[in-house]
């Protein structure tokens, strides 16, 4: 689906380097560690929109459908829930199903200001699914929640990701336990020097090929 060799990232100060990756269908992959050691820069890399990297990013043929959560869920605020979900899906019972399915079937008429922001990601969330997408990408969907609210979204997300076998997933997050809860390999960053780490100090790993 996915290859990325990655040989450096970074202008004053090195962030990124030496990273091989391969994404392929059902792959489950969580980038951990603190923040500003270069997890949603290499995300960024992943999805795409960042290009200022030197190395490689090649695509399967065809190319594979990707959406983006954002940490900010960026809803449109002069439209309803319904209506930011319909900027993507133009059929009304997609989205309904979509909101029924992050249990927000009975937020379909409020706006982004009526909402909590666990209830925004959750929006978010159903709008990125609503591309039907290869390779879903998730920017700390869980920050900033309170414990209750980052459980119920983690919940949300293991549900979602079961229905969806063959969907990939890379999820930024700071805590490890997060990773574990998905059944997603652990891509880890050190926090003193930012570099990647490998569990088991192994070469390679088995979602898809990453070697660092």
């Amino acid at each position: 689906m996915l290859e990325l060799e990655l040989e450096e990232k970074g202008y004053d100060q090195r962030l990124l380097g030496n990273l091989n990756l391969q994404i392929s269908a059902g792959d489950r992959l969580a980038l951990v560690g603190p923040s500003g050691c270069g997890k949603t820069t290499l995300l960024n890399i992943i999805g795409g929109l960042d290009r200022a990297f030197k190395g490689q990013r090649r695509l399967a043929d065809p190319e594979p459908k990707i959406a983006y959560m954002f940490q900010e869920p960026r809803l449109l605020p002069w439209r309803t829930v319904e209506q930011n979900l319909r900027m993507v899906c133009s059929c009304r019972n997609q989205a309904l199903d979509l909101l029924d399915e992050v249990e927000l079937l009975d937020a379909a008429c409020r706006y982004p200001r009526e909402l909590s922001l666990g209830m925004a990601r959750r929006v978010a969330l159903a709008r990125a699914l609503a591309l039907e997408p290869d390779l879903l990408l998730l920017d700390e969907p869980l920050v900033s929640l309170d414990p209750s609210t980052a459980l119920r979204m983690l919940r949300l997300v293991e549900k979602l990701l079961r229905k969806r076998p063959k969907m990939a997933l890379v999820l930024v997050s700071h805590n490890p336990d997060d990773a574990d809860r998905i059944g997603a390999q652990l891509l880890q960053f050190d926090t003193v020097t930012g570099e990647v780490l490998l569990p088991n100090n192994e070469k390679t790993a088995s979602a898809g090929q990453l070697l660092v």
